[in-house]
C-alpha cells in the first residue's frame, strides 16, 4: 500500500486550538494568531436563522434565486453591476476559493506574504505557487515590476502561471492597495492573460472609507476578475460559514461559473438552507446590518491602530493598518538585540513571545514570508472580551481605553518590550565573597 503524505493542518486553526487547550489548563494567553471577528450575533440574524430552520431540502447547488439576487445587489451597490446568475454561494469563501483553484488550469501567483490558505489550496489542486514580493507601502498585491519578472522567470523554468490572487484589504498586513497600484496590476494581468481572484472579504472593514478609496480589480479588468466575499469578518459569523463568489460576465465567466458549480456539487452540494436565509437578509443590508458594519469597522480600526502604535514604539517597522484587523510588524531594526535572546527568525520570534509573555502570534514564515525575516501577523479582533464586553466595545467612543482592552494592550506592550530587554547581570562580588 502506498503511503499518503498529508500537509499539516492550517497553522492559524492549529494555534487557535492550542490556545483553547492552554486556556482550559489555566494559562493566561493573549491570542493574536487567529483572524476571527469575535462580535455578538445581531438578534435579527438569529431570527433569520430560526426562520430558515425549516429549509431542510438541498436546493440548487449555486444557491436559491433569492440569496443570489441579494448578493448581486450587494455588489451592484459597490459599483459592480451584477446579475444573480453570476453569483454562487457556499459554506464560507474558503471552499469557494478552493473550487476556483480546481476549475482554473495553470499555476498560481501570490503576494509574499499572503493568507496562509492560498498556497496549500494551490498545492492540493496540483499547482505550483510563485511568490511575488509586496511593496513597502502595502500588501495584498505584488509589486507590479516584480510580478512581470516573476512571470517571465516562472515560464522559463517550465511553470504556467495563469491565476493571480489578490486581497483587498490585505490579510496579513492590514493595508489596502491604492487605486493606482490596482490599475498597474490589472494592466499586467491583461498583458499576461491572467485570471484575477480578488478576495474582498474585508472590503466592508475599511477603517475610514471617506479617506481611503477602494478600487476593485473587477472595476478595472471586469472580464478577467473573480471576486469572493463572505459574512465571517464583517458580521462575526465565522462559525456559520457563509461565502459568495461573483464571476465575470460573458462566455468565459459562464464557463468558469459552471466549472465551480460542478466542483461544488461534488464537494458540498449546496449552502445549508438556514444559512441561505441568513445570507439573503444580510446581503440585502437593512439598516441594522449597515450600522453594525460601520460600528465594527470603527472598533477594528481603533484597536488595530493601538497595536500598531505599540509595535512602532517597541522599535519595529510596521505599515499603518487601513482595513481589517491585522498588523504586520517587522523587528529587523532590532535584529542584533533580538539575537542576544536567541531570536534569529520569525519562528523563534513567535516562540519567544509565546513562551516568554504568553502572546500568541502567527510567524511570517507560515505566510510565505522569508523564514529569516523577523515578522509576524498580529490579529487584533480577539481582544474585545466576552459577549457583554464586545457590545460595550462596539458602543464605546474610545474602545481601546476600556479597562479589559487596555489591560490586554498593556500586556502586549510589555511583551514586545521584553523581547529586547537586556538580560539581568549577575551582581558584582568581592574577592572575599567569591571564595
Amino acid at each position: 500500500m502506498t503511503a499518503v503524505t498529508f500537509a499539516p493542518p492550517s497553522p492559524n486553526l492549529a494555534l487557535n486550538q492550542l490556545v483553547d487547550r492552554r486556556r482550559a489548563q489555566g494559562d493566561s494567553l493573549i491570542h493574536l494568531a487567529f483572524g476571527e471577528a469575535r462580535l455578538p450575533v445581531l438578534p435579527q440574524l438569529a431570527e433569520q436563522l430560526a426562520i430558515g430552520a425549516a429549509r431542510s431540502a438541498y436546493g440548487p447547488v449555486a444557491g436559491a434565486e433569492g440569496v443570489r439576487a441579494a448578493v448581486a445587489g450587494y455588489f451592484t451597490r459597490r459599483g459592480l453591476p451584477t446579475d444573480p446568475d453570476r453569483i454562487v454561494v457556499g459554506p464560507g469563501s474558503k471552499p469557494l476559493l478552493m473550487a476556483v483553484q480546481l476549475a482554473v488550469p495553470g499555476d498560481v501567483l501570490l503576494p509574499q506574504p499572503a493568507w496562509n490558505t492560498y498556497a496549500p489550496q494551490a498545492a492540493y489542486a496540483g499547482k505550483q505557487v510563485f511568490g511575488v514580493p509586496i511593496p513597502a507601502e502595502y500588501g495584498g498585491m505584488p509589486d507590479p515590476g516584480a510580478l512581470s519578472e516573476t512571470i517571465r522567470r516562472a515560464r522559463r523554468s517550465g511553470g504556467d502561471p495563469r491565476l493571480l490572487v489578490l486581497t483587498l484589504p490585505d490579510n496579513p498586513t492590514g493595508t489596502l492597495a491604492p487605486p493606482a497600484a490596482v490599475r498597474e496590476i490589472c494592466a499586467v494581468a491583461r498583458a499576461e492573460d491572467l485570471l484575477i481572484v480578488s478576495d474582498e472579504i474585508y472590503r466592508d472593514i475599511v477603517h475610514d472609507p471617506r479617506a481611503t478609496p477602494f478600487l476593485s480589480p473587477a472595476e478595472v479588468a471586469p472580464e478577467r476578475t473573480v471576486v469572493t466575499t463572505g459574512l465571517s469578518k464583517t458580521l462575526g459569523l465565522g462559525g456559520w460559514r457563509i461565502g459568495a463568489v461573483r464571476f465575470p460576465a460573458g462566455e468565459a465567466g459562464e464557463l468558469l461559473r459552471d466549472s465551480v458549480v460542478a466542483a461544488a456539487s461534488e464537494l458540498w452540494s449546496t449552502l445549508a438552507g438556514p444559512m441561505q436565509q441568513v445570507a439573503e437578509y444580510a446581503f440585502a443590508e437593512p439598516p441594522e446590518i449597515v450600522e453594525r458594519k460601520r460600528a465594527s469597522a470603527r472598533l477594528h480600526g481603533e484597536v488595530a491602530r493601538a497595536v500598531h502604535r505599540i509595535a512602532v514604539d517597541a522599535g519595529a517597522v510596521c505599515r499603518p493598518p487601513a482595513g481589517g484587523f491585522y498588523v504586520y510588524p517587522d523587528f529587523e531594526p532590532l535584529r542584533d538585540r533580538l539575537a542576544a535572546h536567541g531570536i534569529t527568525d520569525s519562528a523563534s520570534l513567535a516562540a519567544q513571545l509565546l513562551d516568554g509573555s504568553g502572546i500568541v502570534v502567527l510567524g511570517g514564515h507560515l505566510l510565505g514570508d522569508r523564514p529569516q525575516a523577523l515578522r509576524f501577523k498580529a490579529a487584533t479582533s480577539l481582544l474585545y472580551g466576552d459577549e457583554r464586553q464586545q457590545e460595550e466595545a462596539l458602543l464605546a467612543a474610545e474602545p481601546a481605553r476600556l479597562p479589559h482592552i487596555a489591560a490586554a494592550l498593556s500586556t502586549i506592550a510589555e511583551g514586545f518590550a521584553q523581547l529586547t530587554r537586556p538580560h539581568p547581570t549577575a551582581p558584582h562580588r568581592t574577592s572575599e565573597e567569591s571564595r
